[in-house]
C-alpha cells in the first residue's frame, strides 16, 4: 500500500485519548490515515526562528510521524498573518473589502511554499501519495512539480471558493490558479463552491470541464470533485459520554437555574462567523419577545485567534461593546442574556456544554464548512433533543435541510427562529434530530479521508491516464531539480 503524505500549514501531533486539549476530528481523522498509509504528516511547527535552515524535527506520537520546520518573523508576517489572512481569507469568504493586496505578502506567501516545497521533498518516494491542505499551500504541488516529483497529488481546500467576479480581483490570480493545477485530485467542501471554481476556469481560463469535473489543462486531466468534511462521530460520541463531558452539562444546568433556556454558540473569533450579527439578533429577540426574554440565555464561546491582524482586533472590541449593551439595557440582578467567553475549551468539556444547551446557534455569514453544527446534532439527547438554527451560507446547510434554516444578515429572520425553536413541539424536534442525526453518521469525517485518498489512488472513476501524467525524470533532470 502506498504511503500517505499529509502537507498542512499547521502540524497537530496525535495526543493519547482523552489527553487535555485534545485535538480535534480532522487530526483524529488524519491520524488515522497516516498509521493506515504508514504516513508522514509535515507542516510548520508554529514556531520562530532567527534564520531558516531548513531543519526538520522529526517525532512519533501515537504511531504517527510528524515533520516539522521553523519559520523566520518576516515569513509569519508575510506568509502567514499577511497573504493568507489578510488577503485569501477575506477574500475567499467575500469579504472583498476587508482584503488587502500587498506585494511583500505574495512575495513571503511564494517564498514559504518554496521553503515547503523545499523541506518535504526528501520524505517523498516513487509511490507515495501526497495530500495537501487548505489555502496556505495552494501553489505548493507546482513547485514539487518543477523538483521533478511526479506522484499523485491532491488539495483539498477547507474554506469556500469565491465567485469569478471577487476572485479575478486578485492580482496573479490566473498564475495561482495554474499552479494548483499541476495537483492530480483537487476537493473542495460544496458543490456550491466547485461551481465557482469550475466557472472560473471556464470563463476566464477557457478550460473544458466535463460534467464528472474532469479538467484539461496542458496534455493533463485534472479532477475536481466536492468532498464534504464531517465529524468523528464514533469519537466524538465517546468523548460526549466521559466524566469530563457529564461533568460540563451538569454545572452548567446548575448554573441557568429551573426552567431557563439557552442558547449557544461555539466559534472562533473571526468575522466571517457573523458574531456581531449574531448579538444583534439576539438584541431583536430580546426586544421584541419581552414575556420570553428572561427565561432565555445566550452563552458564546469565541476563542481568540490571529490577534496580530488589525480586523481581528476590531472584531473582539466590537462584541464586547456590543455584549455590554445588550446585557447593560436587558438584564437584572438575577439574569444577564449574555455569558461571553474569550477562551477555547476541550472538545469532550464542548460536547457537555452542547447536550445542555436548547438551541444551537450556528450562523455564519460564510463557512467552508463549519463542524459545530454537527458536533451540537451528535451530543444532543434523541429523546429530548435540542434544535439546530443554521445560516444558509454555511456549507453544510445543504446536507442539514432539517435545521431551521436563517439567513444570518437579517435580524429578523434569526429572531424569529428562535422564538421558532424554543416553541417547536417535542415530536417536530426528534423528527428533525433524527434526520440531521442521520447525516451526520452517515457523512463521517472517515468517510470524507476513505473517499478523498481513494479518489487521489485513482478509484472510483477519478483515474488521470498514464499517458497524461509527466514521465519521472531521470537521474540527471532529479539531481538538477533538487
Amino acid at each position: 500500500m502506498s504511503r500517505l503524505i499529509v502537507v498542512s500549514n499547521r502540524v497537530s501531533v496525535p495526543q493519547a485519548m482523552g489527553a487535555a486539549g485534545a485535538q480535534g476530528g480532522l487530526a483524529v481523522a488524519l491520524s488515522a490515515a497516516l498509521r493506515e498509509h504508514r504516513g508522514i504528516w509535515f507542516g510548520w511547527s508554529g514556531k520562530e526562528t532567527e534564520s531558516f535552515t531548513g531543519h526538520l524535527d522529526m517525532q512519533r506520537n501515537q504511531d504517527v510521524t510528524t515533520a516539522t520546520i521553523d519559520l523566520e518573523p518576516q515569513d509569519i508576517e508575510e506568509y502567514y498573518n499577511g497573504y493568507a489572512n489578510r488577503t485569501l481569507w477575506p477574500l475567499f469568504h467575500y469579504r472583498i473589502d476587508l482584503t488587502e493586496y500587498d506585494r511583500n505578502f505574495g512575495e513571503g506567501y511564494e517564498r514559504v511554499n518554496a521553503r515547503f516545497a523545499d523541506s518535504v521533498l526528501p520524505l517523498i518516494e516513487p509511490d507515495d501519495l501526497v495530500w495537501v491542505h487548505d489555502y496556505h499551500l495552494l501553489p505548493l504541488g507546482s513547485m514539487l512539480r518543477e523538483k521533478g516529483v511526479t506522484n499523485r497529488m491532491g488539495l483539498f481546500l477547507h474554506i469556500p471558493w469565491p465567485p469569478t467576479r471577487l476572485f479575478v480581483s486578485l492580482p496573479n490570480h490566473e498564475q495561482l490558479v495554474a499552479s494548483m493545477l499541476q495537483y492530480d485530485l483537487i476537493g473542495l467542501q460544496t458543490e456550491e463552491w466547485l461551481d465557482s471554481f469550475t466557472h472560473y476556469l471556464k470563463k476566464e481560463m477557457g478550460l473544458k470541464v466535463s460534467d464528472d469535473g474532469v479538467i484539461e489543462y496542458e496534455g493533463r486531466r485534472i479532477v475536481a470533485r466536492a468532498f464534504p468534511i464531517g465529524i468523528d462521530y464514533e469519537e466524538f460520541v465517546a468523548s460526549a459520554r466521559t466524566e469530563l463531558a457529564q461533568g460540563a452539562y451538569q454545572r452548567l444546568k446548575d448554573s441557568l437555574g429551573h426552567g431557563r433556556k439557552m442558547l449557544i454558540g461555539v466559534d472562533r473569533l473571526d468575522y466571517s462567523k457573523g458574531l456581531g450579527e449574531r448579538f444583534d439578533s439576539f438584541d431583536r429577540f430580546l426586544t421584541d419577545n419581552p414575556e420570553m426574554a428572561k427565561d432565555v440565555v445566550l452563552l458564546q464561546i469565541a476563542p481568540p485567534s490571529r490577534g496580530e491582524v488589525a480586523s481581528y482586533q476590531l472584531i473582539r472590541h466590537d462584541l464586547e461593546r456590543k455584549a455590554g449593551h445588550i446585557n447593560g439595557a436587558h438584564a437584572d440582578v438575577a439574569w444577564v442574556p449574555i455569558r461571553y467567553v474569550n477562551r477555547g475549551y476541550p472538545r469532550a468539556e464542548l460536547a457537555g456544554f452542547y447536550r445542555a444547551a436548547d438551541i444551537g446557534l450556528v450562523t455564519p455569514l460564510r463557512d467552508g464548512m463549519n463542524l459545530v453544527a454537527k458536533e451540537y446534532v451528535a451530543a444532543q439527547d434523541s429523546e429530548d433533543p435540542g434544535v439546530l438554527i443554521l445560516s444558509r451560507f454555511a456549507g453544510a446547510a445543504p446536507q442539514m435541510e432539517d435545521a431551521v434554516l436563517v439567513n444570518p444578515h437579517s435580524t429578523e429572520d434569526v429572531s424569529d427562529a428562535i422564538r421558532q425553536a424554543l416553541h417547536m413541539p417535542l415530536p417536530e424536534r426528534r423528527r428533525r434530530h433524527e434526520r440531521l442525526l442521520a447525516s451526520v453518521r452517515d457523512e463521517d469525517v472517515v468517510r470524507w479521508r476513505e473517499n478523498f485518498v481513494g479518489a487521489l489512488r485513482g478509484e472510483h472513476g477519478a483515474e488521470v491516464p498514464l499517458d497524461a501524467r509527466p514521465e519521472r525524470p531521470g537521474p540527471e533532470l532529479s539531481a538538477a531539480a533538487s
